[in-house]
């Protein structure tokens, strides 16, 4: 039996044709569907198309609406595939996992670096590619598909801006990977959503559980009033002062391990502390990619480890922190539930503590 998925198209550069000042969305959700006539063998799509715009225009607001056009047709389909413009792409698929958690039924975003009507895009196979992994009985939950890899929803940055190959999944290992027309899945990721072995799991016997497994649970809420504040040399900790009128949260991204300065005259241990005090978070992180944050590891972290309010980062992506504490402070502002929220590991954004 043919799949019933729902595309749902936002813009992005994928949607885009040249004007006099660039390029700029412009096609439909259905005009991209035309340019790759092989989705017909492989499944029924029907398109919706809340918005259509740069994808770096693209706010929490917009989150809210692509979760909500998920939600409300989430029985009436398969799975879902949403076109994205690449610049915000990693964040939308964190803010996603958030959002609707525990999904059985695939939420697939992709894009591309090159619009549906360049000669040597890239769109049609990415397009392509996603409703095969959206069709696929194995397949569930947040995930982002592009240049023939699967990265976790949580995972997921845009490392190149012109290059296919644009995302890199961050500290964990791909899924999936997608040779042309066949998913080749990574046996060791252990166990598919229904607990059965994804080396051995059959289709049959995944589709016939399928009725059993619960809808995912669904937020409608999240507090924007949050920064990412990298600490670069000569920075001084009055920036805090400056941010607290606007701002109940900052992602911190530390130097290195976790290091924080201390210049003469100026603490940031001060600043930082009075911060959180004040009833304000602090997400500690790190400016550098992989491995994560450890802020036992040297002096200038360690005063940090343990005071109350302060959260950590660990191995986690900027974009899905950013995402994670959005949704976090907007189920709560008690310091004690929000750090369970935040603890919690959701769609594999973290290593369990």
């Amino acid at each position: 039996m043919s799949k019933n998925i729902l595309l749902i198209a936002t813009g992005g550069t994928i949607a885009s044709m040249p004007e006099d000042s660039g390029l700029a969305p412009a096609l439909s959700g259905k005009e991209l569907a035309a340019y790759v006539p092989e989705i017909r063998g492989l499944c029924d799509v029907n398109v919706v198309q809340p918005m259509n715009i740069d994808s770096t225009n693209m706010r929490p607001a917009d989150w809210l609406r692509i979760a909500e056009e998920v939600e409300r047709s989430y029985d009436d389909y398969d799975g879902f595939v949403i076109l994205h413009g690449t610049d915000t792409m990693a964040y939308t698929a964190a803010a996603l996992s958030y959002l609707i958690q525990g999904s059985r039924k695939p939420i697939v975003l992709t894009g591309s670096q090159q619009p549906m009507a360049a000669p040597f895009t890239d769109a049609r196979l990415n397009l392509y590619q996603s409703l095969l992994y959206a069709t696929d009985p194995l397949s569930h939950d947040v995930s982002i598909v592009f240049g023939g890899c699967v990265i976790v929803g949580t995972r997921a940055h845009k490392q190149r801006t012109m290059s296919f190959n644009a995302f890199t999944s961050v500290n964990y290992p791909l899924p999936a990977v997608i040779r042309n027309d066949r998913i080749v899945r990574d046996s060791a990721m252990g166990m598919s959503i229904t607990g059965i072995p994804v080396a051995t799991a059959g289709h049959a016997d995944l589709d016939a559980g399928e009725k059993d497994l619960p809808r995912p649970k669904t937020y409608s809420s999240l507090n924007e009033r949050v920064i990412v504040l990298k600490l670069t040399p000569g920075l001084t900790p009055e920036v805090f002062a400056l941010l607290k009128p606007h701002y109940d949260a900052v992602i911190l991204e530390t130097s290195g391990i976790g290091g924080v300065p201390e210049y003469e005259g100026a603490s940031f241990e001060r600043a930082i502390f009075d911060w959180v005090d004040s009833g304000r978070s602090i997400v500690m992180t790190t400016q550098v990619s992989e491995e994560g944050l450890d802020l036992g590891v040297y002096e200038v972290g360690r005063a940090y480890a343990q005071h109350r309010g302060i959260l950590r980062g660990d191995d986690m992506t900027t974009e899905a922190l950013v995402a994670k504490t959005m949704w976090a402070l907007g189920q709560t502002s008690d310091p004690d539930e929000l750090s369970e929220l935040f603890y919690t590991p959701i769609n594999h954004d973290r290593a369990p503590r």
